[in-house]
């Protein structure tokens, strides 16, 4: 079932799930990520954050783990497990670094970049049919758009507009529902 799309005005006071603009980039998302999933999972045996490495090393070359984490917007944690799992593979090589031995190093193997070489044409394929029928006018509004959603989400976390955090320590948001005690 389809839901009705919202216009400007509803964006701008939205009344309803569907109005929520962060709502529809999800649903947009998810209809084309799943395909590409399904590619690198059931196609390439990696998973979708892994393909996320993969790809970035084979445009990026050989980087620190820590800087890998921070391109990737993931904790180190994700990074070092999807780095650990790559390397398991060998698709990924590591080293540590001569003078700081906590530093990390990674690059592709020759086996990732024989993966990279044959995944990024069926993913840049999937690209190119998502955008099939869309004007190039309008795509460049479109880009002028992400952009500035970009930065614009980029400045309201800096300002701290959402003070909420999950305590992961204590169990995240697994834990807070019910409210106890109020």
């Amino acid at each position: 079932m389809q839901q009705a799309f919202p216009d400007a005005a509803a964006l701008r006071s939205p009344r309803s799930l569907d109005d929520l603009l962060l709502y529809r980039l999800s649903r947009a998302v998810r209809a084309g990520s799943g395909m590409a999933t399904r590619l690198v999972e059931g196609g390439f045996g990696i998973t979708r954050r892994e393909w996320g490495m993969v790809a970035t090393l084979a445009q990026e070359g050989e980087m620190t783990s820590s800087t890998l984490a921070m391109h990737l917007h993931l904790d180190r944690v994700r990074t070092s497990r999807g780095l650990r799992s790559l390397v398991e593979k060998k698709l990924v090589e590591r080293r540590q670094d001569a003078q700081d031995r906590r530093e990390v190093h990674v690059q592709l193997s020759a086996s990732g970049r024989q993966l990279f070489g044959r995944l990024f044409p069926r993913i840049a394929q999937l690209n190119t049919e998502l955008l099939e029928g869309i004007e190039p006018a309008h795509l460049d509004i479109f880009l002028q758009c992400l952009r500035h959603l970009e930065q614009r989400g980029v400045q309201l976390l800096a300002q701290g507009v959402v003070a909420e955090k999950a305590d992961r320590r204590s169990g995240g948001t697994r834990h807070r529902w019910p409210e106890r005690g109020g």
